[in-house]
């Protein structure tokens, strides 16, 4: 009762929060990386190589937003309820993800198609990318009320779990490409797959 109390104390906070704040809040704010990005190129804020500097941060906001609309419903478990804004957390997650292929074709590759083929025969980790990106279109073309009514929300729940093949790609391909085994692709890594174990069966039956 006392723990319960206390969990009260802070849920109902984050909760009253929540209902409170526009889901157009979360879109805008969402959209302020893709901004500072553009405004840091412009400027040449981004270093030396500016073109890897777009190509990993795009990617790694990604991934960031697909963890965050990961956790949504593990935290409904305990009580926080912010599942207004996982459909926006959701498509920003592929839009930055689309813009780090899309950076990597154009701006990285320079459309050269034949060197793209060979990159992703010597690079697996492309190919494990491009996976996780190919698994988030459905997602994104399916991310309306319309597509939810049309689908059911049975089989609409059921497609959307390629959510986790797409974060277990994307991490897998974060932790290829940053050599040397450092901590933060690591993190991620951990991270989706703490969200997969509690997804098993188990875990969510000794939920309260």
């Amino acid at each position: 009762m006392f723990a319960r109390s206390i969990s009260q104390s802070v849920t109902d906070p984050v909760n009253a929060f929540a209902r409170k704040l526009p889901t157009a809040v979360v879109w805008a704010g969402a959209f302020v990386p893709f901004v500072w990005l553009v405004w840091a190129a412009v400027t040449n804020r981004l270093g030396p190589d500016p073109v890897k500097a777009i190509e990993l941060s795009l990617g790694l906001w990604g991934l960031q937003f697909l963890v965050a609309s990961l956790c949504i419903s593990p935290l409904r478990r305990i009580g926080i309820n912010l599942i207004r804004f996982r459909r926006a957390l959701g498509v920003m997650a592929f839009f930055y993800i689309a813009m780090h292929f899309a950076a990597w074709v154009v701006l990285d590759m320079g459309l050269r198609w034949d060197e793209i083929l060979r990159d992703l025969y010597k690079r697996p980790y492309i190919i494990l990318g491009m996976v996780g990106l190919l698994a988030m279109i459905p997602l994104a073309v399916t991310s309306t009320n319309a597509a939810i009514r049309r689908l059911g929300p049975v089989k609409w729940r059921r497609l959307h779990r390629l959510a986790y093949v797409a974060a277990v790609a994307g991490a897998a391909h974060y932790v290829i490409l940053v050599k040397g085994w450092p901590m933060e692709p690591l993190l991620y890594a951990g991270a989706v797959a703490a969200l997969l174990v509690l997804r098993l069966p188990l875990a969510r039956a000794s939920q309260p």
